[in-house]
């Protein structure tokens, strides 16, 4: 109850920002401890709070890039961050987060490019009502808001490792994730029914509390591990909160309940904030294997907690990919 009371008044947390903050508010300060030549790469950078957060770390001097699965809308963005900051660098590049091949393509592209990596921002995330698959035959939601990430995550792991031992910054990964994964029960993720869909009486809200759910499972091995290699890399996950933008047939309710549910929801800035926060912010340093809402620390789940449940998705994901991507070399 204090936690709700606290979201709809705005009150501040520890960190000095709250529900109502801005994605520019809470990097305002941030410019001044960053070093330069910082490197961001942002999936889902086209629209919503992925868009967002690209046009405010361009504009706190970062080198953003935007992995995109439309182009257009890429270059559209791009054109709009340029136009607010002239001199902000912000790279395209195609990436189908629901494809092993179209992840592996982009990180060969990213890679080439002679790049440091010290910031990964795991955004892009899809709703499917229906149940759909991917060209790999996995369920399209599990396949583009977790899998294509983890994939990701893993090619380009050692490029941050070996960033971050070449300059002050410490570098960051951050998945995205969303408070509604608190609503999957342990009898509920299993992972052969999620992967094929076809195991269970498919539900898309569901199906996105798991791959929201796995999100921060992903995040807190990574993490571990990371500290067990001694890395300067720390990995956390973040809710955005419910934005307005992502209201789904607004129609089907009438103007003045919209009107009343709007006033509860955030803008596409303070849905970026705390995103935004975990990447730039000095407060940070040191921080990994963490969930964050409204730009401060704070508790998921129980099963999201779980450290065995987050080492066997991670070994059920690394079997799954190594016998996927051995069959397409094949």
């Amino acid at each position: 109850m204090k936690a709700t009371l606290r979201y709809l008044a705005g009150i501040a947390g520890p960190s000095g920002f709250g529900s109502n903050s801005t994605a520019e508010h809470v990097t305002q300060n941030c410019s001044q401890f960053l070093p330069s030549n910082l490197t961001a790469l942002i999936t889902g950078g086209t629209s919503g709070i992925g868009a967002e957060t690209a046009r405010v770390l361009s504009k706190r001097g970062v080198r953003v890039v935007i992995g995109a699965r439309d182009l257009k809308k890429g270059r559209e963005v791009r054109e709009s961050i340029q136009k607010e900051s002239p001199n902000a660098e912000v790279i395209l590049l195609e990436i189908d987060l629901s494809s092993f091949c179209s992840v592996q393509r982009f990180c060969s592209e990213f890679l080439a490019l002679n790049l440091p990596l010290n910031i990964l921002i795991n955004n892009a995330g899809i709703f499917s009502q229906d149940l759909e698959f991917s060209e790999d035959k996995i369920e399209m939601t599990f396949a583009t808001n977790y899998l294509g990430h983890f994939l990701l995550t893993e090619i380009l792991l050692d490029k941050m490792i070996e960033t971050a031992e070449k300059t002050s910054f410490e570098g960051r990964i951050i998945n995205v994730s969303s408070v509604i994964h608190s609503w999957v029960k342990r009898n509920g993720f299993c992972f052969t029914h999620i992967l094929n869909g076809k195991k269970y009486n498919y539900n898309g809200t569901r199906a996105y509390a798991q791959s929201k759910l796995a999100n921060i499972l992903h995040a807190k091995e990574i993490a571990r591990q990371l500290k067990a290699r001694n890395a300067r890399v720390t990995m956390n996950a973040v809710h955005p909160g419910i934005v307005k933008t992502r209201i789904i047939n607004k129609g089907l309710i009438t103007d003045s309940l919209f009107f009343i549910a709007s006033k509860l929801l955030k803008s596409t800035p303070q849905g970026a904030s705390t995103t935004c926060y975990v990447a730039l912010s000095p407060k940070i340093e040191g921080v990994s294997g963490r969930y964050f809402t409204d730009c401060n620390e704070s508790k998921c789940s129980r099963l999201a907690n779980d450290e065995l449940e987050a080492q066997k998705l991670w070994n059920n994901t690394h079997a799954l990919l190594q016998k996927r991507l051995h069959q397409a070399t094949i």
